[in-house]
C-alpha cells in the first residue's frame, strides 16, 4: 500500500518530533540526577565519659533472731504457775515460771541449821587448841594431845566450810525454782500448763524466746562470685576504700524496700559443700517488728566503687554472629568504626562496659540499621530521637548514670 505524499510528510515529521522528545526527556534525567544531592544519615550519638559507680549485688536471705535462748528448767519439780502472756514482750529477769519451793526451802534451811550447829562448836576447839600449845610449851601435855587438839580443830574448820557449800548450794536450788528470762525479747508459745511435772535440763523446752531488735540477715554467696570479687580488687577495677561500703539495703518479700539501713557483720570462713555458697551474715535494726524470724527478703550488698565506669545505654549494644557484643562509633573523620566490646553486667538500662570504650568516643545510640562501618555518617546528640535542635545544642550528651 502506498502513501500519499501528505501523508508521507505527516510521518516524518512525527518520527522527528519523537526523537526529539525523547532526547529532551534524556537531558531532563541527566541534569535531574547531577543536581540531586547526596543525602548522608543522621546517627544519634552520646559522649563516653567515665564516672564514679558504687556496685552493687543482689541476693536473696532469710531473717533470724538476734539472741534465742531456749528456756529450760534447772531443777525437778511441779510447775505451780506460768508468770507470762503468751508472744508478748519479756525482759532479762523476769519470772516465766514458778515450780514449787516447798521441798528446796526445806533443804536451804536444813543446810543453814548444820552450818550454825558447826560454827558453834567452832570457838571451843579453837580455844582447847591454843590452851594444848602453850601447855606443851611447858610440857604439861604430851605432843599426842596437842596433835589430836589441833586435828579436832582443823576438822571443824572443815565442817563449816562445807557446811557453807551446802548452804550455797540449796540457796542456788531455791532460786532455780524460779524460771527467770535470760534475755530480753518476744517469748513464743508455752509447752506445758500448770501442773506439769518437770526435770533439770529436760529435751524439750518449756519456751523460747528471741530478740528481734535487732535482727539477722543471713545471705549465702557462691563461692564463684566471692572468687570473681577478689580478682577485680586485684586487678584495680573496684577498690572498697571508706565504710560506707558496709551498708546494706534490704527488700522484702514484696518488692517493698525496707526504710532502715543495715550493716555487713563478717563473711563467713568456710565454703558449705553441698551448695558451694558462703554465708554473709548482715544486721539490721527491727524497732517496729516488720522482721520476723524466717521471713524471705533481698539484700543489696555494695561490692565496691569503680572510679572510671563506662556505662552506655542497652539500645547501643548489638551481637554479631557468635553473640559477640559490639558497638558502633563515629571517628574523628565523621565515619562509622565497629568495636567489639566486654560486658560486665547490666546497671538499671545501661550496660557497664570494663573494655572496647574510651573516654570522648562518640557511641551511636539511635540509627544503627541505616549505616555501616566505614560511612560517613552526621552524628547529632541523642534525645531521644532525631530532632532537629538549635545550633547551641549541637553537643554531644553523656550517657546517663545509673539509678
Amino acid at each position: 500500500m502506498q502513501l500519499s505524499k501528505n501523508g508521507y510528510q505527516l510521518f516524518r515529521w512525527t518520527l522527528v518530533l519523537a526523537a526529539l522528545a525523547s532526547l529532551i526527556w534524556l537531558g531532563g534525567c541527566k541534569n535531574s540526577q547531577q543536581s540531586a544531592p547526596v543525602q548522608i544519615p543522621e546517627v544519634g550519638i552520646v559522649l563516653v565519659r567515665p564516672q564514679q559507680i558504687v556496685l552493687t549485688t543482689e541476693l536473696p536471705g532469710r531473717t533470724s533472731a538476734f539472741r534465742v535462748a531456749e528456756i529450760r528448767p534447772q531443777v525437778n519439780g511441779l510447775i505451780q504457775k506460768r508468770l507470762f502472756t503468751e508472744g508478748s514482750d519479756v525482759r532479762a529477769g523476769q519470772d516465766l515460771y514458778q515450780i514449787d519451793p516447798a521441798s528446796f526451802r526445806a533443804v536451804f534451811d536444813n543446810a543453814k541449821a548444820a552450818l550454825v550447829r558447826a560454827e558453834a562448836a567452832l570457838p571451843a576447839l579453837r580455844l582447847r587448841a591454843d590452851r594444848f600449845k602453850q601447855a606443851l610449851a611447858d610440857k604439861a601435855v604430851s605432843q599426842q594431845d596437842f596433835d589430836d587438839a589441833d586435828a579436832a580443830l582443823k576438822q571443824a574448820d572443815a565442817d563449816v566450810q562445807y557446811w557453807k557449800a551446802t548452804v550455797e548450794i540449796a540457796r542456788i536450788n531455791l532460786g532455780y525454782a524460779r524460771v527467770i528470762s535470760p534475755i530480753s525479747g518476744r517469748i513464743g508459745r508455752s509447752n506445758v500448763t500448770d501442773g506439769a511435772i518437770v526435770t533439770a535440763y529436760q529435751p524439750v523446752a518449756l519456751a523460747t524466746i528471741q530478740q528481734l531488735d535487732p535482727i539477722y540477715i543471713d545471705v549465702p554467696q557462691s563461692s564463684t562470685e566471692l572468687l570473681r570479687l577478689r580478682r577485680r580488687l586485684e586487678e584495680g577495677l573496684i577498690n572498697r576504700k571508706g565504710t560506707k561500703l558496709n551498708k546494706v539495703k534490704l527488700f522484702l518479700a514484696d518488692g517493698i524496700p525496707y526504710p532502715l539501713e543495715g550493716n555487713l557483720q563478717f563473711r563467713d570462713v568456710s565454703v558449705d559443700p553441698t551448695t558451694g555458697s558462703v554465708i554473709l551474715r548482715m544486721v539490721f535494726p527491727n524497732p517496729n517488728g516488720v522482721l520476723l524470724p524466717g521471713m524471705y527478703v533481698r539484700a543489696v550488698v555494695k561490692e565496691g566503687v569503680n572510679e572510671n565506669a563506662v556505662l552506655i545505654p542497652q539500645q547501643a549494644v548489638s551481637r554479631d554472629p557468635k553473640g559477640n557484643p559490639t558497638a558502633l562509633i563515629v571517628d574523628a573523620a565523621d565515619k562509622v568504626e565497629q568495636r567489639m566490646l566486654k560486658l560486665d553486667r547490666a546497671i538499671g538500662d545501661q550496660w557497664f562496659v570494663i573494655a572496647g570504650l574510651a573516654a570522648g568516643d562518640r557511641l551511636i545510640v539511635e540509627g544503627m540499621q541505616k549505616v555501616r562501618p566505614g560511612a560517613v555518617v552526621k552524628a547529632v546528640p541523642f534525645d531521644g530521637g532525631l530532632k532537629n535542635k538549635p545550633e547551641s545544642e549541637k553537643t554531644a550528651q553523656p550517657a546517663q548514670k545509673s539509678k
